[in-house]
């Protein structure tokens, strides 16, 4: 998933997903909180091999990503393209109104138009991308 799209949550707290991420999503997918002050959105499948992993892990590891579980939401595209984030998702990433959706890769996620601004400006710095490549040794 590629591309950086911005959307507003609606009153109820629907957001539009963009064409192109709900073709790789899918019309049914996983929603859930991030390492980052933001929400993760895994496909179906993804979600499905992520889970497979974690049931296969001791009971300890399990507990280590419960959060993850616990916090995540089953989603489906609504007729408009919209999906609906339950309150306690939104508060987590601080999502009032306006929001950028991020393709990263496996997923999407979903941050606060501000929030999102100073993070892009500080990963797109030249430095830091010279300093990701290095490490990456790509």
């Amino acid at each position: 998933m590629t591309g950086i799209y911005q959307h507003s949550v609606d009153a109820k707290g629907r957001l539009f997903i963009p064409a192109r991420l709900r073709d790789e999503l899918g019309d049914v997918f996983y929603v859930t909180i991030s390492t980052e002050k933001c929400l993760s959105a895994y496909s179906n499948e993804s979600w499905e091999s992520f889970t497979e992993k974690i049931k296969s892990r001791s009971t300890i590891d399990q507990k280590k990503v419960r959060a993850l579980f616990s916090h995540a939401t089953r989603c489906e595209v609504d007729g408009q393209g919209r999906i609906l984030l339950p309150k306690a998702q939104r508060e987590h990433a601080g999502l009032k109104k306006d929001v950028t959706v991020v393709g990263v890769g496996g997923r999407a996620e979903f941050w606060d138009s501000e929030e999102w601004a100073a993070v892009d400006a500080a990963e797109t710095s030249p430095e830091n991308i010279a300093a990701v490549f290095m490490e990456l040794d790509i």
